[in-house]
């Protein structure tokens, strides 16, 4: 009964449906300069964003009532279908692949949608004829899943219809944590106080703030051993000065013609360390930050391990063990030091 109300647009209900999409798929649906998603929105009255950002995937989010968000589903799957029989008029493939959409579902919502002993997906498979597959694993620093739907357009529209009255029949529970794509991972080097990104053959001098922290954590480091790598040739690594006084290369940029393992940490040298910092229990949730967040951007950007461990009895601090090259070390202590004077202003360095 739900569902034909749903179906019919009697239930007028604002939903979000986020897709998760691959880079191409994305650049079908924007089409030449905007034309295609212009058109989607038009046409379904829903509104459609896709996220921003260099990022190998990107998240598609339709928002609007019941039957709008029905019509965007169906021009998406459209679309691609029409991809697939384009690139297939190139190929010798004889059968039809089919289409597949990503949605990315609060995991909260997840356990509905399997149902009891995996009831329900297998009456959303029967009833509609297309694949559902619900993603074991939450997508990174998440509490979302991806929920894999394919077959034919008409199987997938029918699915998103009966996945929505699920949805709407079991809100999520608690707050749910959306899954951000991260960007395309570009190695970055830093070499006589600049940091460089590596693109095709060539070391080009990274413009943004990735210098501007690494300088300052070689100011406020409190240990002299700081590691520099520079591009590891085959058979050799250049300037590792671990356990020596810092001491800088230049690079020539861009005629150094650069061989993969180029990271820092991921040649033989300079070896990993371990540094530990004690902070007081009152002062760790500025640097954990709310879920987690802030630790892992200090865990991110610095490319270190960061364990923090447990509250002891008795004990007014907490230890914070932090593991990786010199270099990465003085990054992370810089940032950590960073959040706390932020916290706490006037607090210096740890």
């Amino acid at each position: 009964e739900m569902e034909s109300k749903v179906s019919e647009g009697g239930l007028n209900v604002t939903l979000t449906i986020r897709l998760l999409m691959h880079g191409k798929e994305v650049g079908s649906i924007i089409g030449k300069k905007g034309e295609t998603v212009k058109k989607m929105r038009e046409e379904s009255g829903a509104r459609i964003n896709i996220s921003e950002g260099n990022c190998p995937e990107r998240i598609v989010t339709i928002t609007g009532p019941t039957d709008a968000i029905f019509k965007a589903f169906a021009m998406i799957a459209y679309k691609f279908e029409e991809d697939i029989t384009n690139s297939m008029s190139n190929s010798t493939a004889t059968s039809k692949p089919p289409v597949t959409l990503r949605l990315v579902v609060p995991a909260s919502q997840c356990g509905s949608l399997i149902g009891k002993g995996g009831s329900k997906i297998k009456e959303i498979r029967e009833s509609t004829g297309a694949q559902v597959q619900v993603a074991g694993d939450m997508l990174p620093n998440s509490t979302e899943r991806a929920v894999t739907i394919s077959g034919t357009p008409d199987a997938i529209i029918q699915c998103v219809k009966q996945i929505c009255v699920v949805m709407l029949e079991s809100p999520p529970k608690g707050a749910t944590i959306p899954y951000r794509p991260k960007p395309a991972s570009t190695p970055v080097i830093f070499a006589g106080g600049q940091a460089y990104t590596i693109q095709g053959q060539y070391a080009i001098p990274h413009p943004d703030q990735l210098t501007k922290l690494h300088q300052l954590a070689m100011q406020q480091t409190p240990f002299t051993p700081l590691g520099q790598t520079t591009p590891a040739f085959p058979g050799r690594s250049l300037g590792s000065v671990a356990g020596k006084q810092r001491s800088s290369v230049a690079l020539p940029v861009p005629a150094l013609t650069l061989f993969p393992c180029i990271c820092p940490g991921l040649d033989a040298s300079p070896p990993a360390s371990t540094h530990e910092l004690t902070i007081p229990n009152d002062l760790i949730g500025c640097i954990i930050g709310r879920q987690g967040t802030k630790i892992n951007e200090i865990r991110q950007m610095s490319g270190a391990q960061i364990k923090i461990a447990n509250a002891t009895e008795g004990s007014s601090e907490r230890q914070i063990t932090i593991t990786g090259t010199p270099a990465n070390i003085s990054l992370a202590q810089y940032l950590i030091n960073a959040r706390l004077t932020s916290e706490v202003t006037g607090m210096g360095a740890l």
